[in-house]
């Protein structure tokens, strides 16, 4: 495939999906991510999108939301990754809530195997998809569904405002240390941030295409995010590490889901690959018994 053709097949996938990773695009006009990295750049410089870490979106700043559809087809491996991580930090006979999403969907299906854990979710899907996990209690907010089988609105902002749980899990269409989480989708952005002021803890599930690109409506600010779970790609482009860094020096405590040896090196190892989730330090972040101390 000729380099003009290349270009112009990623400019229809960004176009049709908002935002695409380097290795889908990779992987749909037959290349090398070095090659697909090089293209994104030259399109760049042309107007024609920007570049994410890990990816290329919309230009002019936000990225477009993908229809949910979409969604599902994008870095499949990575929310695998992610929700295998994320699924450990829920215990027996814990209360959480679960917001929608297709990286949440994957988390809240590896709940089945923890016993008595009640899930609070606006998630049409997810709801389904626990259906038949005996050990696990669904409570469902009802509402009016939305786009990505969501349900929001009044309603589901009510029920939330009377429940009480120790941890929210949430994604979102981007993450910035400036911004914190957001979305593209206003319902869905009210629905979140109802939920965060019903939980001690705020746990964001975003894949490395997320990490610095920014949707038009805040969801969560970067001080309520109590930790970040992403996948270990996030630590390969210097922009991505460079956005970790200054959620870590917000107080965000992030975990990089391992990929294997050919996701990439970690931030604080070029030679090394991941083969486990680590805690990315700072020098100026401090620390006490209990963990990281946000700054004010």
């Amino acid at each position: 495939m000729f380099a003009a053709e290349r270009r112009q097949l990623i400019i229809e996938m960004v176009r049709a999906n908002g935002a695409v990773s380097l290795r889908e695009l990779a992987r749909v006009v037959q290349t090398s991510e070095v090659t697909v990295r090089r293209d994104v750049r030259a399109l760049e410089a042309e107007g024609l999108l920007d570049r994410r870490h890990g990816g290329a979106v919309l230009p002019g700043g936000f990225s477009r939301e993908p229809n949910y559809s979409q969604k599902n087809l994008l870095s499949p491996l990575e929310k695998g990754a992610i929700a295998d991580l994320a699924a450990g930090l829920v215990q027996e006979g814990d209360t959480i809530m679960v917001g929608a999403g297709t990286t949440a969907l994957e988390f809240a299906r590896r709940l089945i195997r923890i016993p008595d854990v009640t899930v609070v979710t606006n998630s049409l899907s997810i709801g389904l998809a626990l259906t038949h996990a005996n050990r696990v209690e669904v409570v469902m907010t009802g509402g009016t569904l939305s786009t990505g089988n969501a349900l929001v609105g009044t309603e589901t902002q009510q029920v939330l405002q009377e429940l009480r749980a120790s941890k929210a899990f949430l994604s979102g269409g981007g993450l910035t240390a400036e911004r914190g989480l957001s979305t593209a989708n206003m319902l869905c952005a009210s629905v979140d941030r109802v939920m965060v002021e019903s939980v001690t803890e705020v746990i964001v599930l975003a894949d490395h295409t997320k990490i610095g690109a920014q949707s038009m409506f805040q969801t969560v600010p970067t001080a309520r995010i109590t930790r970040l779970v992403t996948d270990q790609r996030a630590t390969v482009d210097d922009q991505a590490a460079s956005s970790l860094a200054a959620l870590v020096e917000c107080g965000v405590q992030v975990d990089l889901a391992p990929l294997g040896p050919a996701a990439g090196p970690h931030i604080n190892d070029q030679t090394t690959p991941v083969t486990e989730p680590r805690l990315i330090p700072l020098p100026l972040q401090r620390r006490s018994a209990h963990g990281p101390t946000r700054r004010r």
